[in-house]
């Protein structure tokens, strides 16, 4: 098997578990990156049998990143800002070890807000920022 077979198979165990939890009257808009894993053939079918899901791409190269960055920053607010280090070989040694602590078992990043609550917290951020304008006009 493939690797990208591999992971169209792990995607699909993930989309099972969304559609067993969400209820069957609401829709399901998913976001994700251009990879070839979310559109292959097993989830294009997937995809096709289940009108209420909705596939939403981000950018080409938009999304990773911001997971690489969201992994470096758990790295700096768990490791980092916590140690002192004397020199760069000790500030390299704790970044090992950290990288090793957390290959013993990771856990991916998974998106645990509600579509209402993300919706809101972009309502409130267009509020500030709107009103930030406004006062400097």
């Amino acid at each position: 098997m493939n690797p990208r077979d591999h992971a169209s198979v792990e995607f699909r165990q993930f989309l099972d578990v969304i559609e067993a939890q969400v209820p069957s009257e609401l829709d399901v808009h998913i976001i994700v990156d251009n990879y070839g894993t979310h559109k292959t053939a097993l989830i294009r079918n997937w995809f096709a049998k289940r009108p209420r899901f909705h596939v939403h791409f981000t950018p080409t190269y938009g999304s990773w990143i911001n997971l690489v960055e969201r992994w470096f920053a758990e790295l700096t607010n768990k490791r980092i800002r916590r140690g002192v280090f004397r020199s760069v070989k000790e500030l390299e040694t704790a970044i090992r070890e950290y990288i090793d602590v957390h290959n013993e078992d990771p856990k991916p990043f998974v998106w645990t807000k509600t579509a209402d609550q993300i919706l809101a917290s972009i309502a409130r951020y267009a509020q500030r920022t709107t009103a930030a304008q406004a006062s400097n006009l």
